[in-house]
This record gives C-alpha cells, sequence and structure tokens, in this order.
C-alpha cells in the first residue's frame, strides 16, 4: 500500500477566508459566531450563525462561470486554489489521468434551487436556469475543481451529513492508497445559512440560542450547552503518494495514516447512546495506521455543543482509548467555527494537520461548568503548547454516519 503525504492546505471559515487568518484566530480564542446579517431571521428564535465574512472569489477562479454556480462552490473552489498553491503543485507539470477530486457537499447548491423555484412561480418555466441542475447537485464542487483544474483522474462526491469532510479525505486517502492517483485534491464545503435551513434545525430542538451573546453560544462539553451553531465555509486538502511529493520537492506537512468509517444503525438523528459506531470508527482507523490507542495525542472532536452528542462522543472516545483517554488532549472547535456541516470535517482534519505542524492546540472556548458525564480533557478556554506527533479527527453525522482520521509526523 502507497503512502499517502499532505501537502497543501486551503479554507475559507467564519473566522478567516485562508488557512493562516483562521489558523491565528482559532489560536487567539476567536469566535466567528455573530447575528444573522444574510436574510431577517427575526421572527426565529434562533437568529444566530457562522457566516462568512468580507468573501472575495479567487482571481483563479473563472469569472463568467462563477455567476452560475452555488455559493458552496465559491467557498470549494477559494479553499482549494489556496490548497494548490501551498503544495506548490503546478498541473502542468503534472499527469491529468493522475490527478483526483473526492470533495463533498452535505447538501449541494441548496441556494440555487430556492431561488430558481422562486423564478420557476413567478416567471414560469422558460426563464429557470439552463444549468440549474448540473449547478445544484452536490458533487457540483468537485466537477468545477477538475474542469478549473485539468484533472481527469477519480473524482466524485461523497455525502454522509455531518461527516461528510472526514469521509472525503479518508476517501481520497484510500484512493491514492491503492495506486488509483498520484495526487487528490479533497475537502468539504456547504453553505446553508438559509430561512429553510435554520427553520428545519429550530424545529428539531438542535440549535443553542443566546442571540444576545452569540460568540458565547456554543460549548461543547460544558453542563451548560445547550445546541450547536448553525455554520457555512470549506476546507480543502491536498493529498499526495509520497515517492511523487518527494520527487517534486513539495512541502510535506504531515502524513495521513488512517480512516475508519462506521455507521450506528440506529436512528436518523441522534447518535447511539453507547457510543459504538463512533468508537469503531476510531477503532478502525487506529488498526490501519497499525498504532495503538496510547500513540494519540491530539483529538480534534466532532464536538457539537450538544447534551447527546458531547456526552457519547466522550464514552467513545473512553471505549477507544481506555485510561489513555484521560491523557489526550481533545478540543471542540466548532465552540469558535459553528457546525460548518459538509465542510466540518475537512476543516477539522485541516486542523490536526496544523497541530502536529505548530505544536499547538486550539481550544475550546466557553468552557466554564463541567459535565460529570463529559470528565476529559477539553483544552479549556486557552490554547495550548504540546508537541503532537498523532492527532485525530472524528466527524457524526445525522442518518449514524461515522468517520475517523490519523495524522501523523511525516518521518522516512
Amino acid at each position: 500500500m502507497n503512502r499517502v503525504v499532505v501537502t497543501g492546505l486551503g479554507a475559507v471559515t467564519p473566522v478567516g477566508i485562508d488557512v493562516p487568518t483562521t489558523w491565528h484566530a482559532l489560536l487567539s480564542g476567536q469566535s466567528g459566531i455573530s447575528l444573522i446579517s444574510r436574510f431577517d431571521a427575526s421572527d426565529f428564535p434562533v437568529r444566530i450563525a457562522g457566516e462568512i465574512k468580507d468573501f472575495c472569489l479567487d482571481p483563479a477562479v473563472n469569472q463568467p462561470e462563477a455567476r452560475r454556480m452555488s455559493l458552496y462552490v465559491h467557498y470549494a473552489l477559494n479553499a482549494v486554489w489556496e490548497a494548490v498553491r501551498a503544495a506548490h503543485l503546478d498541473m502542468t507539470r503534472e499527469d491529468p489521468d493522475q490527478v483526483g477530486v473526492i470533495f463533498g457537499s452535505g447538501a449541494g447548491g441548496l441556494d440555487l434551487i430556492l431561488s430558481q423555484q422562486a423564478v420557476l412561480q413567478e416567471r414560469g418555466y422558460r426563464r429557470v436556469a439552463p444549468l440549474l441542475i448540473a449547478n445544484m447537485i452536490v458533487d457540483s464542487a468537485s466537477g468545477h475543481i477538475a474542469i478549473q483544474l485539468g484533472a481527469r483522474g477519480p473524482n466524485m462526491a461523497v455525502t454522509s451529513a455531518c461527516s461528510t469532510g472526514g469521509h472525503n479525505v479518508g476517501e481520497a486517502f484510500e484512493t491514492i492508497r491503492r495506486g488509483d492517483a498520484e495526487v487528490m485534491i479533497t475537502g468539504g464545503s456547504d453553505a446553508l445559512i438559509l430561512p429553510i435551513i435554520l427553520a428545519g434545525f429550530t424545529t428539531m430542538k438542535g440549535l443553542a440560542n443566546d442571540n444576545e451573546h452569540p460568540e458565547q453560544a456554543c460549548k461543547p462539553f460544558d453542563l451548560q450547552r445547550s445546541g450547536f451553531v448553525l455554520s457555512e465555509g470549506a476546507a480543502a486538502l491536498v493529498l499526495e503518494q509520497l515517492d511523487h511529493a518527494l520527487a517534486r520537492g513539495a512541502p510535506i506537512l504531515a502524513e495521513i495514516v488512517g480512516y475508519g468509517s462506521t455507521n450506528d444503525a440506529f436512528h436518523m438523528a441522534a447518535a447511539d447512546h453507547e457510543g459504538a459506531g463512533s468508537a469503531r470508527a476510531m477503532a478502525l482507523a487506529l488498526r490501519k495506521a497499525a498504532l495503538v490507542p496510547g500513540a494519540v495525542d491530539y483529538i480534534n472532536a466532532h464536538g457539537t455543543g450538544t447534551q447527546l452528542n458531547d456526552m457519547v462522543e466522550t464514552q467513545a472516545i473512553k471505549k477507544t482509548f481506555g485510561d489513555h483517554a484521560y491523557r489526550l488532549a481533545i478540543s471542540s472547535t466548532k465552540s469558535m467555527l459553528g457546525h460548518m456541516m459538509g465542510a466540518a470535517g475537512a476543516v477539522e482534519a485541516l486542523i490536526c494537520v496544523l497541530a502536529i505542524q505548530h505544536g499547538r492546540l486550539p481550544p475550546t472556548i466557553n468552557y466554564t461548568t463541567p459535565d460529570p458525564a463529559c470528565d476529559l480533557d477539553y483544552v479549556p478556554n486557552q490554547q495550548r503548547i504540546a508537541p503532537v506527533r498523532v492527532a485525530l479527527s472524528n466527524s457524526i453525522g445525522l442518518g449514524g454516519h461515522n468517520s475517523s482520521l490519523i495524522f501523523s509526523t511525516y518521518t522516512r
């Protein structure tokens, strides 16, 4: 099996529209949660979200074509171009058949569907955009990325709700590992701050609703946690077969060594209360990486801030790591970013790579009251300087989807 390394990162998040700005904000404990400005949310009990601010489309993106795209594709392309530049990847020097794209979204171009539905109702079917279908589908980002880069290798979009980002990175890893490509562009993107989505999650009773103090709303693992915060954005990673990366002198940021994927087969909107599915995903990732549980230094948790999710994830970590669970550093960056939906697992994988690279752990902010049911080390409120040799990223999605990714320092 081929070894796989990470050579480039890109991000569009509520705390920054590139990787350096995002990383600095996370280490500083800066929240990207604010009152919704995208639409009038005054009639909703929840009026906060993690909106992308000051977004400008990357000049490398085909501007005429961009007018047809969903906002989630704009976010994806910005993240991809940043990652490609960071990896020093020159497509004119690559075999396009050996460069693939696995880039997902939780819901795709829902903004286009809603806007064109209004056109249909108000102006008739003849005025509906002729390329609506091509640009609303969940794989439109992966298609546009391939077209703009000229990447002709494996191409798809994995959709698994809140585990989407993690699963896309994991499947891209497997594609290189088994020899089907030398380079994979991967990640996730979503732009779901829309009235219908806010309404759906509100009636599901999953959202935190501290409208007076938005930046304090998301409290993962805290006794007073009351729900997650809807967010948006994208993250991209360039993965490469090790020999290929070495041959072209690429910057090697970390190695991806493990990936586990499972399902709870329990409930569409609630995790298995014992955490068995997530525990199996972590165990599978450890087995694939040939690592013992004690080798892991840091976990970037799914950590949404809901009562059930955080308790279940804590139980799953204990089930997987035993006594070592109490020596692990664990943080939920959703406390600052909110839940970026299909992008969440990808941005959290990116954060694991940065933690390995810089030896710094972003905090779980808003942690003030310990919960006896969540009794691990959640890196409360302040960043921590600590060597990270092995980092694990967890994602847990509606429908019972679980993914776990393991990254390590690269050694020859």
